[in-house]
């Protein structure tokens, strides 16, 4: 009978199919391990984004407050516009803090991350001392909410390298 010797022997192209599989098999990998790392290298790019708007943000805030705080002492619409100016940093920096930094920028964004702790809680105590509408003068010796904010800098020009700007 014919069927006992097909058994004994590999189908015709049996070996080349297997060979075909395996470098199959092996280009898939290959193509889905580009797939992460063009994966991570996006997801840094959007970091790095993120952290220069973020930035952007921060140096305005660092820029304006200082001068508009010596206003709020004595004029109710500076105070009023300080408040507003603090509340909006405040929440920018809460929102910054909570984005997922790439394993690449992890312990950056962790000195960013503790920085700005310090800055919301500088922020809360400036909002806690406006009295009569207007900025208490004493806040303005005791705080280091402007240079926390310049500290911050140096760390996302840090990252900005990372992107490769």
């Amino acid at each position: 009978m014919v069927t006992g010797t097909i058994k004994n022997r590999p189908l015709k192209g049996g070996t080349n199919l297997k060979k075909l599989l395996i470098v199959l098999s092996a280009s898939m990998l290959l193509l889905l391990g580009g797939c992460s790392f063009l994966n991570d290298a996006q997801d840094t790019i959007s970091y790095v984004n993120e952290a220069t708007d973020y930035l952007a943000t921060a140096t305005d805030f660092a820029n304006d407050a200082p001068a508009l705080a010596q206003q709020a002492i004595g004029d109710i619409q500076a105070a009023e516009d300080l408040q507003t100016l603090l509340q909006e940093m405040q929440q920018t920096a809460e929102a910054f803090s909570e984005i997922q930094a790439p394993d690449i920028a992890a312990d950056l964004h962790q000195q960013i991350v503790e920085q700005n702790s310090v800055i919301v809680a500088e922020i809360e105590t400036y909002l806690n001392n406006f009295k009569d509408g207007l900025l208490d003068p004493a806040i303005l010796e005791n705080t280091e909410l402007f240079q926390s904010v310049q500290d911050i800098t140096s760390i996302i020009d840090q990252i900005k390298q990372l992107g490769g700007e």
